[in-house]
């Protein structure tokens, strides 16, 4: 049988979405949440960077308008101070002076004491008292000591017992030439008898003489037993101590006094200044005499040349001077080394100037002058005499001229200045060191600033 056609089965019709959708709006689906956040702030991001490199730029335009408005002030700065030159040296000046030096001549010397006594005992005996401390200063006749007299006293009465013995057999002898010399013209006794007694009286009259001087010499060594001092002057240490036998030959003493007032100090000098200091003596002038410390700095004391030496010294070729100083405060001690400076001349009315101002070269000696615009210019000048921080110009310079102390190693002709004088006269105002203005040649009022 044949098999009729199968109908298809109807199925239900495929739902299709795009149909779907246009017969009918499909509920939208939610966009995540991060998708439209960017969406919607991408804009002001972009906006945000374009305002951040605009600032930028106008900071850094302005940054290099200002930089180059620095460089710029800068340069003009440098040109002027190229076109002005280099700025002023600051340096320390003194002003020449018209004043007094004197001429010195110099010496290494020794203190030496006028006098020096090694006191010694001029008796045996015991010490049995001292009446000295070491270091005392003592005068002349003070008591220093004292040694047992004793045996001293007992020899002077000896002597004294001695003498009206004698003294009383010269008496008796007296008596009978007398008697004698009445008898011999009655012819009752020969004259040899009588000649005999004047011998015998003669030889009481020596026997007399001879007991008063066992008495003087009793006296001496009585008196020696009171040691006293010959001269005034410093005690020194104690040789011998109380309660010791002194003997008269001992070497050591018991005590050394040394004078300190006054006092002498023995320098030499150069043969070649010889004739000058026998001038200065001859016209009876009193040569000052200064005695200076070892470093000659300090001026221990000031005195009057005494005495020269009677010949030169011929290894070294100089003489020896005798000065004497007042030394009541004891400055001056026995044995110090002193520098004597003798004065033989002084000069008044010379220019004057720092000896820090001269400066020497191979060629010349100059210093280096401040002028009234405030530049240096080298002068030349002539030095005489020179006395500690002074020395005396000759030629070159005038008072009243300002010259450089310190800074000269940075000096040139023509160099701009500021100069610093420092006050240094006592009678001058106590105010701070002035400034070298333009006008530095002249003197600055009291108080006020040169």
């Amino acid at each position: 049988m044949l098999d009729s056609p199968r109908t298809p089965t109807e199925e239900p019709p495929e739902t299709h979405e795009p149909i779907a959708l246009l017969s009918e709006p499909a509920p939208a689906t939610p966009v995540p949440a991060e998708t439209a956040r960017s969406g919607k702030t991408g804009p002001f991001h972009r906006r945000w960077l374009w305002l951040s490199l605009c600032a930028l730029l106008v900071l850094g335009l302005g940054t290099y308008i200002v930089l180059s408005r620095i460089a710029a002030a800068k340069a003009a700065t440098a040109a002027k101070a190229a076109a002005k030159g280099p700025p002023p040296i600051p340096v320390v000046a003194a002003m020449s002076r018209q004043g007094d030096i004197g001429v010195y001549y110099s010496g290494l010397g020794t203190v030496t004491p006028l006098a020096t006594v090694t006191v010694r005992s001029r008796v045996d005996g015991q010490l049995m008292k001292v009446r000295y401390l070491e270091g005392d200063t003592v005068q002349q006749g003070d008591l220093l000591a004292e040694i047992d007299d004793g045996p001293y006293q007992a020899a002077l009465t000896q002597a004294e017992g001695q003498l009206m013995r004698d003294q009383a057999t010269l008496e008796n002898a007296r008596i009978d030439l007398i008697r004698y010399q009445q008898l011999v013209p009655q012819k009752a006794v020969p004259e040899q008898l009588l000649a005999t007694q004047q011998a015998t009286v003669h030889q009481d009259e020596g026997v007399v003489k001879l007991d008063q001087g066992q008495i003087e010499s009793a006296r001496v060594n009585l008196a020696y037993c009171k040691i006293a001092a010959p001269v005034a002057g410093r005690i020194g240490l104690r040789l011998v101590d109380s309660g010791n036998i002194v003997q008269a030959a001992d070497t050591n003493g018991l005590v050394v006094i040394t004078q300190m007032d006054p006092i002498s100090a023995i320098f030499t000098i150069s043969e070649d200044q010889l004739q000058v200091v026998l001038k200065k003596m001859a016209a009876g002038r009193a040569l000052e005499v200064d005695a200076y410390s070892r470093d000659a700095k300090t001026k221990l004391a000031q005195g009057s040349l005494t005495t020269l030496d009677n010949q030169i010294d011929p290894a070294t070729g100089t003489l020896k001077l005798r000065a004497t100083f007042k030394n009541a405060k004891g400055t001056l001690y026995p044995n110090q080394f002193v520098n004597a400076r003798l004065l033989v001349q002084e000069k008044r009315g010379v220019t004057l100037v720092s000896t820090a101002a001269v400066q020497r070269n191979s060629q010349a000696t100059y210093v280096y002058v401040v002028k009234a615009d405030s530049t240096v210019t080298v002068r030349p000048i002539a030095i005489g005499t020179t006395e500690g921080d002074d020395s005396e110009v000759t030629a070159g310079l005038t008072p009243g001229e300002v010259v450089v102390m310190t800074g000269v190693d940075k000096l040139q002709e023509g160099t701009k200045v500021t100069a610093q004088i420092p006050s240094a006269k006592p009678s001058a105002s106590p105010s701070a060191p002035s400034t070298v203005g333009p006008s530095v040649n002249i003197p600055a009022k009291k108080g006020g600033k040169a």
